[in-house]
């Protein structure tokens, strides 16, 4: 079992970049898959970003593919998220996730508000 928490949101003008981190608690965390997932106001929650046990593999959603980066370090148990160019469509709950099989473990979220 893991428990992760994320940190680094917060509001950011538009254009400006913002880097998000998650954190795990427990064991085994260089064995799942990580993602990150977001939930703007009245929309379902979508995946943004993930990235395999080993970090040599990601992916992104189209929205943010060129401007978001994830990456991950094993040593430390935590997974980040590099955001550039943002712009109010970004903001959302940013949730930290793993999975491994059958098992998903989510963050508390954190909030990140796009806006001038």
């Amino acid at each position: 079992q893991l428990q992760l928490v994320e940190s680094g949101g917060g509001l950011v003008q538009p254009g400006g970049s913002l880097s998000l981190s998650c954190v795990a608690s427990g064991s085994f965390f260089s064995t799942y898959y990580m993602s990150w997932y977001r939930q703007a106001p009245g929309k379902e929650r979508e995946m943004v970003a993930g990235i395999t046990s080993g970090g040599g593999d990601t992916t992104y959603v189209d929205s943010v593919r060129g401007r978001f980066t994830i990456s991950r370090d094993n040593a430390k148990k935590a997974v980040y998220l590099q955001m550039s160019s943002l712009s109010p469509e970004d903001t959302a709950v940013y949730y930290c996730s793993a999975r491994y099989r059958v098992a998903t473990f989510w963050g508390q979220g954190t909030q990140v508000t796009v806006s001038s």
